[in-house]
């Protein structure tokens, strides 16, 4: 039985999200209306999530003896990482020490904070398909990797980054040294170190939602959101749409490989496994320990949405994957470097059929920062797309 306990109160269940952008706080609304006391970390005042938790932090995440002072201050129930760039070691040493309970695991967070310990664990210790990747940590190794096997084309990526930052495909010999260097810009924290992966001709990517939730026994099941199709502009989701239509057999070991994945990871809650998928061939690509970025959609498609479905699996309770209709998400960019922007056409998004908005109140805006997401639901996944895309097309940032 869980047993929750009332916010602000000396029973309170408190959970601490580390990163709190537009993606956790969805997750601390979902804890929320659970009745659960919320603490929002960022490295940044005012950050979205910190605009709607009890309390709200600021601390550099990936200095561990400010981590580690923080959790043993606020002395929080679970610690949920929402971004790659956290001292995971450090995660690591408190939850051995039963000081805290990471989200899933802190092995999980650690495996998962950067591409290389996710992609050797699912390659060489699972045996999963994937493509051809070679780690390499300089630009002539990187030209070596390329010359001894990977060939062109291919795909260039900061061991550790976020949102597609840093990454390029490589079509020939002059696009090298380019991506070598928009790679270390790009990159959070592991500077000096990328992965080149050989080019996979797929059909499409999707984004494999997978929960691990506690079952009516007290066992741990797993269960599948219908997949969820997206487009990618230099690495950056910038629409998805639910649900992706699949073969069968392909849709099959996409699942298979999700659950070998988030089995071998563990703890509980929402893993989104990215997958490439050509014909009933399917490869595995990526996983977070997380709610998703192209998961927005769920927040019209879902009976319960991404956020709602960690919140829960990660309290214990009972969950609900099923689709509710047909949906899409479109990203709105800021489209310039300013504070404070200001949104103007809200109200023609809005009239749209079948639309909502969420604007994520982040307080600076730079040209392709995420600033909000158009959503719209429909009878079919193309008309659900064409009116999200329209819908996000009238949200006019500006400058007040």
């Amino acid at each position: 039985m869980t047993t929750l306990g009332t916010p602000l109160s000396p029973h309170a269940t408190k959970v601490m999200l580390l990163g709190s952008g537009e993606l956790g706080k969805e997750v601390l609304i979902a804890l929320q209306r659970l009745g659960v006391e919320t603490i929002a970390v960022d490295r940044y005042d005012n950050a979205p999530g910190q605009q709607v938790a009890h309390h709200a932090r600021t601390i550099t995440m990936s200095d561990p003896a400010q981590l580690k002072a923080l959790i043993e201050a606020e002395r929080p129930h679970m610690v949920v990482p929402e971004i790659e760039a956290i001292a995971t070691p450090m995660l690591e040493e408190l939850e051995a020490a039963g000081a805290v309970r990471v989200i899933p695991t802190a092995r999980a967070a650690r495996l998962t904070m950067d591409r290389e310990g996710i992609r050797v664990l699912a390659a060489e210790t699972l045996g999963l398909p994937t493509s051809p990747y070679k780690f390499c940590n300089s630009l002539e190794e990187l030209q070596a990797a390329i010359d001894g096997g990977i060939g062109y084309p291919c795909i260039v990526k900061p061991v550790m980054s976020s949102s597609g930052k840093g990454q390029s495909k490589i079509d020939g010999p002059a696009d090298v040294q380019k991506a070598w260097d928009y790679a270390m810009a790009g990159g959070r924290v592991s500077h000096g170190r990328v992965i080149v992966e050989g080019f996979i001709d797929f059909d499409y990517e999707i984004t494999q939602l997978t929960v691990r939730s506690v079952g009516s026994d007290g066992q741990i099941v797993t269960s599948f959101c219908d997949p969820i199709g997206h487009v990618q502009v230099s690495g950056d989701y910038v629409e998805s749409w639910q649900p992706h239509p699949m073969h069968p057999a392909a849709l099959e070991k996409s699942r298979q490989i999700a659950k070998a994945v988030t089995d071998n990871l563990g703890g509980q809650g929402l893993f989104g496994v990215e997958l490439f998928v050509k014909g009933e061939q399917v490869w595995f690509s990526e996983v977070s320990p997380r709610p998703h970025d192209t998961g927005l959609v769920t927040l019209c498609t879902q009976h319960q949405s991404e956020f709602e479905l960690h919140a829960r699996a990660i309290l214990g309770l009972p969950v609900d994957t099923s689709l509710r209709n047909p949906g899409a998400s479109a990203v709105i960019y800021g489209g310039m470097e300013a504070q404070g922007v200001v949104f103007d056409g809200v109200d023609e998004a809005l009239r749209v059929p079948g639309t909502d908005l969420r604007l994520f109140g982040k307080p600076e805006s730079f040209a392709k920062r995420r600033m909000g997401v158009a959503l719209a639901r429909a009878a079919d996944v193309d008309a659900a797309r064409t009116h999200a895309k329209l819908a996000a097309s009238k949200v006019k940032p500006r400058k007040a």
